[in-house]
């Protein structure tokens, strides 16, 4: 006897994480990561703080505009209707 066929269920497990949080972690991470080594090195400490606030006004930056970029994508994608070829796209 064979059992009938079910859909498969979604896999169980953390929730997919957003690509740009990954990247301003890692360059928050950069942000403290560099003076330290700046400072292991012999750098003075005014050099160090002034290359920590750089990367973080830096890092904020990127962050606000990829924010505005996924939002401008999804409003476009909402207002298209999702991936619909228009009149004068050629279709493969």
């Amino acid at each position: 006897m064979t059992r009938p066929h079910r859909p498969a269920e979604p896999p169980s497990g953390p929730p997919r994480r957003d690509g740009v949080t990954d990247l301003v972690r890692w360059a928050a991470f950069s942000c403290v990561l560099v003076p330290v080594a700046l400072l292991w090195y012999g750098a003075s400490f005014a050099g160090a703080a002034g290359t920590a606030l750089g990367l973080a006004a830096v890092t904020g930056a990127c962050r606000l505009l990829l924010r505005r970029s996924e939002r401008l994508a999804a409003r476009s994608r909402r207002r298209r209707g999702g991936r619909h070829a228009g009149k004068n796209t050629p279709v493969d």
